[in-house]
């Protein structure tokens, strides 16, 4: 099975960090892998593209360049990269990604063992500046890393992160790829959701979600301003907002919010006061304090969104 990885860059500020995504494409253990590099509208990171990973490189390994004219953010980016692409898969990778090298061995594994049109795996946390000792996991999802309580294992969910998801491309195309209008450039500022919106119009063609296979792993760099309180409360903020958002759009969507709410005061709260009464420490008081803080910033940006999306 051939699987193409797209990997898009829009600022050779991130060029590094978008290099080292791409060369653990280029380390994978599975042998027919395309590296499809997406130059975002920047004439300097297509250049960049064409020298580093340009002729030389492409006899080694199987590498195509696509560079885009003008800036068209990173849903529309993905999807001439899926239409460049000749893979059996797609499958989507971060610029401050850096997959295991047998992450599409995993994924392969799923799709020849499973009727399934999409795959993803779990997203680990790369700590550039150290771990937060505040930052509770059950809300790693504000830094792009799988959390605790987001599955118990190997199962279908509704969409896994967009830096760790791949799509049968056959059926990738016939959906029509990424919903560009689904991701901050209209309806409003800020509304993500663009692999929910996907994978929500999936469910309803195909009948199934993505195949969340965790042993899949892509490790995910949290850069030190990604862990600053004031970021993530505004990030808590947003991400609330767009839960409301997706609601009106696409209201097949929801449901996974309403388990997480389940899971954090049925089973995590409970299990941290426990561990609160058993080994009390400064650690686990404040990240007790910070589930109920950041719960609290995700409900003013779902208000604010109810205002704005009604």
């Amino acid at each position: 099975m051939r699987v193409s990885a797209v990997l898009c860059e829009h600022d050779l500020k991130r060029y590094s960090d978008c290099c080292e995504a791409a060369d653990s494409v280029l380390d994978q253990t599975h042998d027919d892998v395309e590296l499809v590099l997406v130059s975002d509208g920047d004439p300097e990171v297509c250049a960049a593209f064409c020298e580093d990973y340009g002729e030389s490189v492409a006899t080694a390994h199987d590498v195509r360049v696509v560079c885009l004219e003008e800036n068209v953010g990173l849903l529309e980016a993905r999807n001439a990269g899926a239409e460049a692409a000749s893979g059996d898969v797609v499958a989507f990778l971060d610029d401050d990604a850096i997959a295991s090298e047998d992450w599409i061995e995993r994924l392969v594994d799923v799709y020849e063992e499973r009727d399934v049109p999409a795959a993803g795996g779990k997203m680990t946390p790369l700590w550039v500046a150290g771990k937060p000792s505040y930052l509770p996991e059950e809300f790693y999802w504000l830094v792009g890393v799988t959390h605790r309580g987001f599955a118990d294992g190997p199962g279908e969910v509704r969409n896994t992160f967009g830096s760790n998801i791949s799509f049968r491309r056959e059926i990738f195309v016939e959906l029509g790829g990424f919903e560009s209008d689904i991701g901050g450039r209209t309806g409003g500022a800020n509304l993500q959701g663009g692999e929910t919106e996907l994978c929500a119009r999936m469910a309803a063609e195909y009948g199934h979600g993505v195949f969340y296979q965790p042993d899949a792993e892509v490790g995910h760099k949290v850069f030190e301003y990604r862990t600053k309180p004031r970021w993530l409360l505004d990030r808590a903020f947003w991400q609330g907002y767009s839960k409301r958002g997706m609601e009106v759009l696409v209201p097949e969507s929801t449901g996974e919010e309403s388990d997480f709410l389940d899971h954090l005061f049925s089973e995590s709260l409970p299990s941290r006061v426990r561990g609160l009464v058993t080994r009390p420490s400064v650690t686990a008081i404040l990240q007790f304090v910070m589930l109920f803080v950041f719960t609290a910033a995700v409900g003013a940006g779902y208000g604010y969104g109810y205002l704005r999306w009604r």
